[in-house]
């Protein structure tokens, strides 16, 4: 389970750094679909390295033979070859780049498809502990940022390690005394990798990590609601000040990883200016007696590029690899987080349901040792209106969650119709579930598309009936596309008492066999609740309704209400009866509910509402 204590822990203390096995079996897996396209890039690669060994074979030609011998026939041919030989590899090139492209676009693609649909299984447990924005960064930014890695690593490796070994045979078979010395500089490059890699890892993790949390910053503060809670304390210059310190951090990271990477160019650039240097003073003594002809020297010194060149790379692959798994590690912790509510292996598909629910002796806790819930026991029958009363933090909104499996019930069980659910699919469990909270959540997106959120086929009639019923086709004929018309970023464009009636209508559009009402008219005014309520009514036959109740006119339509107190029942039944018993209940009646009076005159329970 992720927790914020492990999110804490993991950006103080990185992990050992270890290319394993099990790891590279792993990343190579998302290659095993396109195996085809691989073996066709990876031949490409050996051809343009087989290329690259004829031109300075052609210049040994050209010096030893076409210049001593005055053969210009031969001097054209070779002249010739030298062009076409880089125009082929060129025209290989462009081939093996665009297999590169497509191979490791298809790989994130599948990678991010993974990742976003692991991350959709994951509870609710998950989006509490981690911020929305560390999640968009992994999704975004480390799978992005895996691009090079999966679309060049691989390939080039294998043409490093191809051109390096043909070289290799080829400066042998030109002078082994060369190419001994040639190569007995390798080991004084290579020795410094290893420590850049793992310097390499560090500074990208934490790159990662500081771009995640300026996308946290920019995902709180410029959805609607951050916005309007930013200007209403007036903290633009607080919230700027915070990204600009976050944004000084990820700068601060990313000069150090330049600079790194800018040493370590010159480490390079060294080495490859040594060698040729050395090449030419002993190569320069051999042919001064008589041991070695110029050609010979002047295409070794053109070989040292395919020599130096692929080993640099190949030490360089270890430092961008290193650099890969800080974006792997943090991508598969997300992947490797199992999933907390899951279908069991033989889990069953619920069917329809007549919706009857059954606590038993159901203890909940969302932190291991403090109860929220403790032994709630109770049955609501098919079209039941239960409503759940309590003061604040009684347990009611952690009934309504249990319900649809948000989470799992720490002890005991809930059955509908009979089977636990914990033994259905959770699919087919949300299929007979419908949800309206009083904070009401649209998608930028047309009042239609909306609506058919909640039922992908249902037709145009559907959706007008739904509003119909909902009280919302007034409001729709006044927008100016009508069911087209844009609703906004979290439907900012409607007032509070329309968004509800959407979300009504949506829940409506599902016809499920379970209600939760979540007070899903709390920002409705009291003649337009009236109306719902009583067009409600008749829909509520044959469902079982769960609704959190603040307002009289939902205590007084339940037929049971449950008062919940510290994670307990502490009472049931219905109005009358618990006002005749003078528990709880009658002293919150007393309270919020009781009817006040106007002169002479008690309110009515729409007055009272309104109040």
């Amino acid at each position: 389970m992720l927790g914020g204590m492990y999110w804490s822990a993991g950006r103080r203390q990185r992990p050992q750094v270890r290319v394993t096995r099990a790891l590279l079996f792993r990343i190579l897996g998302y290659f095993r679909p396109y195996l085809g396209e691989v073996s066709a890039a990876l031949f490409t690669v050996a051809v343009i390295a087989a290329i690259g060994l004829v031109p300075p074979l052609l210049v040994r030609a050209v010096v030893d033979l076409a210049l001593p011998e005055k053969d210009l026939g031969l001097l054209a041919v070779l002249a010739v070859g030298m062009v076409g030989a880089p125009i082929l590899s060129g025209l290989l090139g462009v081939g093996q780049n665009y297999l590169n492209t497509r191979i490791s676009q298809r790989v994130m693609f599948d990678l991010r498809t993974h990742l976003y649909r692991h991350v959709q299984s994951l509870s609710l447990r998950f989006f509490t502990s981690v911020k929305t924005g560390e999640i968009m960064s992994r999704l975004n930014n480390d799978v992005s940022g895996i691009s090079r890695v999966l679309g060049e690593t691989l390939t080039q490796t294998v043409a490093q390690a191809f051109m390096l070994l043909t070289t290799l045979i080829l400066v042998f078979s030109l002078d082994w005394r060369l190419a001994t010395l040639s190569v007995a500089m390798a080991p004084i490059f290579l020795a410094p990798t290893r420590r850049v890699g793992n310097i390499r890892y560090d500074l990208q993790k934490e790159t990662q990590e500081k771009h995640a949390d300026l996308t946290a910053i920019m995902q709180e503060t410029l959805n609607i609601s951050g916005y309007i809670l930013m200007k209403s304390f007036g903290r633009e210059r607080y919230e700027a000040g915070r990204f600009t310190e976050k944004n000084r951090e990820l700068m601060a990271v990313q000069v150090r990883s330049s600079l790194l990477g800018r040493w370590f160019r010159m480490l390079l650039q060294v080495f490859e200016a040594l060698g040729p240097a050395l090449i030419y003073l002993y190569g320069g003594y051999l042919v001064i007696t008589g041991g070695m002809t110029l050609g010979s020297v002047i295409a070794f010194v053109t070989l040292l590029g395919r020599l130096y060149g692929p080993i640099g790379q190949l030490a360089n692959v270890q430092i961008e690899v290193m650099g890969s798994l800080a974006l792997f590690h943090r991508i598969f912790e997300y992947l490797d987080t199992e999933p907390e509510i899951k279908d069991l292996p033989t889990a069953v598909n619920l069917g329809s349901t007549t919706g009857r629910i059954v606590f038993s002796d159901v203890s909940f806790e969302y932190v291991p040792g403090i109860r929220v819930l403790d032994h709630v026991s109770f049955a609501a029958q098919p079209g039941e209106l239960v409503a759940l009363v309590g003061p604040s933090g009684a347990g009611k909104t952690t009934v309504t969650y249990l319900i649809p499996r948000f989470y799992d019930v720490t002890e005991g069980s809930i059955e509908i119709d009979g089977h636990d659910l914990r033994t259905v699919t959770v699919s087919s469990l949300h299929e007979q579930i419908g949800i309206v909270t009083q904070e009401t959540y649209l998608f930028n997106a047309t009042v239609r598309e909306n609506l058919r959120y909640a039922n992908l086929d249902a037709t145009d009639s559907a959706i007008e009936e739904a509003c119909r019923l909902a009280r919302l086709e007034e409001v729709v004929s006044r927008m100016p596309d009508g069911y087209d018309t844009l609703v906004g970023e979290r439907g900012y464009r409607l007032s509070g008492g329309e968004k509800q009636r959407v979300a009504i209508a949506r829940v409506l559009l599902k016809d499920p066999r379970v209600l939760i009402l979540d007070e899903a008219t709390s920002s409705l005014d009291s003649q337009t609740e009236a109306q719902i309520q009583e067009a409600l009514r008749p829909l509520l036959t044959g469902r079982t309704t769960f609704a959190i109740a603040h307002r009289l006119s939902t205590v007084l339509a339940a037929d049971k209400i449950l008062v919940l107190d510290r994670g307990h029942i502490v009472e049931a039944g219905t109005h009358a009866e618990l006002i005749a018993n003078g528990g709880l209940y009658a002293e919150l009646y007393e309270i919020q509910f009781k009817p006040q009076s106007v002169g002479d005159r008690p309110l009515s329970a729409l007055e009272a509402v309104a109040q």
